[in-house]
């Protein structure tokens, strides 16, 4: 079953602070404007424009903070049947082997996730096939906007950055997109968190495994207790 998580520098108490407050407030959003799109649709024949467009984005940010959540506390579901046919130690290697492909998977998807969301900040995109070797100078697409979320007033004062002074009708793409980039190092991050605990024998896998039986341990436990 899923662990608690604890962290134990000053930094990665501000991650894991800013990863389960944006979790929540995503979720909080996404609920709050389908219930208005809702009463508004069948209440009075209407509806937020921008309704369906923001909650696909919300949605977008939720799933790709939930992947590095569900990896910080081992919620990611695995099959473990032919593993526990390896003896301890045996296991140990294999769990390594399978942080290490996946720290290498996901320094790639980050890679990719910079590269196209780049352009759309003005920033350049990484040279390279498979892993950055440098810059490109890419071409900018800061003034990509999306369908129908408005651009907020406050947010105004980044056209002269990001616009060349021009006013933005719709909210920038590049802002919306930024999870890309955002929610892989986060996901790159976890994947190393979690093979230096394989390495300082403070788990033994990444992923849930027995879920049920641990659940049904804890119950007992807690029945013995009282």
């Amino acid at each position: 079953m899923a662990h608690p998580y604890e962290a134990k520098t000053g930094l990665g108490r501000i991650v894991n602070e800013f990863e389960e407050t944006a979790i929540a407030l995503i979720l909080g959003m996404m609920t709050i404007i389908t219930f208005i799109n809702v009463v508004l649709r069948y209440g009075f024949n209407t509806g937020l424009i921008w309704g369906l467009e923001a909650v696909t984005f919300l949605f977008a940010w939720l799933v790709l903070f939930g992947v590095s959540y569900a990896v910080k506390v081992t919620a990611h579901l695995g099959v473990d049947a032919v593993i526990n046919l390896f003896s301890a130690p045996s296991r140990r290697v294999i769990a390594l082997v399978a942080a290490t492909v996946c720290i290498i998977y996901a320094g790639l998807v980050l890679k990719g996730a910079w590269d196209y969301w780049a352009p759309f900040a003005g920033l350049d995109a990484t040279t390279g096939r498979w892993f950055p070797t440098g810059f490109a100078n890419s071409r900018d697409q800061a003034w990509y906007e999306v369908v129908d979320l408005p651009m907020p007033d406050w947010l105004r004062f980044i056209e002269p950055v990001m616009n060349e002074g021009e006013a933005y009708e719709k909210l920038p793409r590049f802002i919306p997109y930024a999870i890309l980039p955002i929610g892989m190092a986060l996901l790159l991050l976890r994947f190393i968190q979690a093979a230096l605990r394989l390495i300082r024998g403070e788990a033994t896998s990444l992923i849930v495994s027995h879920e049920a039986e641990d659940d049904v341990r804890d119950v007992q436990h807690l029945n013995a207790e009282k």
